[in-house]
């Protein structure tokens, strides 16, 4: 391929795994250079009734983005709550679209999850670095690794492939919880070394013994 140079990238549309979901659920595209930050004041402003909160926890915009955040909390407060919202992103994305859903799984207490793995078509058009050297342009397809969430206020079906209970990240902290107070006990332990080895410093008294004997000498000497 050294002769040649990538001349566009195409992604074919893939269709939702989801059917029967309300027309106003609003579907979140994660792209690899997309900022969290945005991605997440649009999902929790049409999830939540106070998008502001959000802002604060993730960062304040840039002075140059203040003024389109503003419009987007006044278009957002004219629209009524979702009950779903979905993320979709492939190949490099996908990290990220992971880590918007468990924020707003966090943010907004009691969603339920659905899960959805498959595979994304990328077309790549390679066109001939010289023309005359009767090379043709070449079209290579890829498969990319793609994710849906489907995150929803609504009960879902839990005898489907990647679903997960509201309660399930409430576990996880739980675990991590306990974890930190057995580091707690260890710390308890290192302390009480650090007391035995003060004992040390009663040596260090006993130190002065020979001192004390000396002053004695001394006196009686006198």
């Amino acid at each position: 391929m050294e002769n040649y140079s990538k001349a566009r990238t195409v992604e074919q549309p893939s269709v939702c795994p989801f059917p029967g979901l309300p027309p106003d659920t609003p579907e979140v595209r994660v792209k690899d250079g997309s900022k969290i930050r945005n991605l997440l004041r649009y999902a929790l402003s049409r999830m939540e009734a106070k998008p502001r909160a959000a802002e604060e926890e993730e960062g304040r915009p840039p002075p140059g983005e203040g003024g389109g955040a503003e419009e987007g909390r006044q278009e957002a407060a004219g629209r009524p709550l979702c009950r779903q919202v979905v993320f979709t992103a492939s190949g490099k994305g996908v990290s990220k679209a992971i880590t918007c859903a468990e924020i707003v799984k966090r943010r907004v207490k009691g969603l339920h999850q659905l899960t959805r793995l498959l595979y994304s078509t990328v077309v790549e058009v390679w066109e001939p670095l010289e023309p005359a050297a009767g090379l043709d342009s070449l079209t290579v397809s890829r498969n990319l690794p793609a994710i849906w969430i489907l995150l929803s206020r609504e009960p879902l079906d839990r005898s489907q492939p990647g679903y997960q209970a509201p309660g399930r990240y409430d576990a996880l902290w739980a675990q991590s919880t306990n974890k930190e107070e057995g580091g707690g006990f260890t710390g308890q332990r290192a302390g009480h070394r650090r007391k035995r080895g003060g004992g040390g410093g009663g040596g260090g008294s006993r130190g002065k013994g020979p001192g004390r004997q000396s002053g004695r000498t001394r006196e009686a000497a006198k």
